[in-house]
């Protein structure tokens, strides 16, 4: 079974000023469908729920120590908002650094990760 790793802000620090056509409840909605899409799949996916940069470079680090990950995806939040340009690339490097035979993937909302990590998976 393939194993994928999806990165993304814990909505408990989400601005969701910035990303107005979201809510908690629609962001926590999103991660479980693609979840258990990519589930439906036949891919074993888990989420990883960031709060800061450090925190969550030191905890990606962990987890790609501990499993082996086809795919790591990193989400749009993360991506594309100038604001996290910098745990952006951390991000990047932890990955590269951590899991070098992972794919990396990104999405551009919550609702299309199954399609951003199908991309890459063989």
């Amino acid at each position: 079974m393939r194993k994928v790793l999806l990165v993304g802000w814990h909505p408990d620090v989400v601005d969701f000023e910035k990303w107005p056509e979201l809510t908690s409840e629609k962001l926590n909605q999103g991660f479980e469908t693609e979840r258990s899409r990519l589930n439906d799949l036949g891919i074993d996916a888990r989420w990883q729920l960031i709060r800061d940069a450090e925190t969550g470079a030191r905890e990606m680090t962990d987890e790609l120590g501990n499993e082996t990950y086809d795919v790591v995806l990193i989400g749009a939040g993360v991506r594309k908002d100038d604001d996290h340009f910098l745990t952006f690339g951390t991000l990047v490097n932890v990955i590269h650094e951590h899991a070098p035979r992972a794919r990396i993937a990104f999405n551009t909302n919550p609702s299309d990760a199954a399609d951003a990590i199908q991309r890459w998976i063989s």
